[in-house]
């Protein structure tokens, strides 16, 4: 039987899934109530730096479901959802890594953080249209470290599936038991190329929003690649691409290029996150069709 808290369907992923019941303790109902202080005392050792990215996404995600059960609608629920994630992640970080720099996507850029040893890269809300339309369980949160030129700790928290992915203890990704390669491609913004790429592997397609959500489909086997053009920043893949390369998956530009972080401009136009053994038929192609479109 899986242990509470986590969605039976994933128990094979325990406990390299971190249950949101183990790392908040004091953790809020769905429906909002019975709202207590997620920090007050860590159920972490908050100098390990894995341990202390999965708490971070853990408890931001537990917010913002309290947010999503205030009532609020559309732009209204976006905005608060951002902003109140992002808060509470700046908060902890100052309160915990007060030396640290940090990138987020609802901050200001603080140019320091180039010469700083140390950064965390954080998107406080990874999909918003997604979070704005329950019961979509589809956006997340996104908390990563960069330290001396590489990202060494990433954790990804799904609220709606009441799991956190994390470098804490890396999820083993099962074998593919589909009998074509599933694509996961963005359900509002998929890349010109994605159709072609899919007939060429004899492919399908599965649409999903949230950068975060589609890496994690292929942790969870929902699919076996993931790819993405046309415009993203450091945000919103560091932490999935730090717990995608935990667990031995393929990470690079979609052409296969290495993924940079800490850059002046944050913008990170392109991914591809896979199973090993698709990388080469995925950048050949993505080389051939830029190649054929310049």
């Amino acid at each position: 039987m899986a242990p509470t808290g986590v969605p039976s369907q994933w128990w094979w992923l325990r406990p390299s899934l971190a249950s949101n019941a183990d790392l908040y303790p004091n953790r809020v109902p769905r429906d909002g109530s019975h709202v207590t202080h997620p920090f007050a005392s860590p159920p972490v050792d908050t100098d390990d730096d894995h341990a202390l990215a999965a708490w971070l996404a853990t408890v931001a995600g537990q917010r913002l479901l309290e947010v999503r059960a205030q009532g609020l609608e559309g732009k209204a629920l976006k905005d608060e959802g951002d902003r109140t994630s992002h808060e509470l992640l700046m908060e902890l970080l100052e309160r915990h890594r007060p030396a640290d720099a940090v990138l987020s996507e609802e901050g200001q850029d603080d140019p320091g953080r180039l010469t700083a040893s140390r950064v965390w890269i954080i998107d406080p809300l990874d999909g918003t249209r997604e979070f704005s339309e329950p019961p979509r369980d589809d956006w997340a949160v996104h908390v990563a470290l960069w330290a001396a030129g590489e990202l060494s700790a990433g954790a990804v928290a799904q609220p709606g599936l009441d799991a956190t992915f994390s470098t804490a203890d890396p999820p083993q990704v099962p074998p593919s038991e589909a009998l074509r390669p599933r694509l996961a491609v963005s359900r509002t913004r998929p890349p010109a190329f994605m159709q072609e790429l899919a007939d060429e592997m004899g492919a399908d397609l599965v649409p999903m929003g949230s950068a975060g959500a589609k890496v994690i489909s292929v942790v969870r086997d929902i699919s076996d690649a993931y790819v993405h053009a046309g415009g993203q920043y450091e945000w919103d893949s560091a932490a999935p691409v730090a717990v995608a390369r935990a667990t031995g998956l393929h990470t690079s530009r979609a052409d296969g290029a290495p993924l940079v972080y800490n850059r002046p401009d944050p913008l990170l136009p392109d991914l591809l996150v896979c199973r090993p053994e698709l990388a080469t038929a995925i950048t050949d192609f993505v080389r051939r069709y830029d190649a054929t479109s310049a």
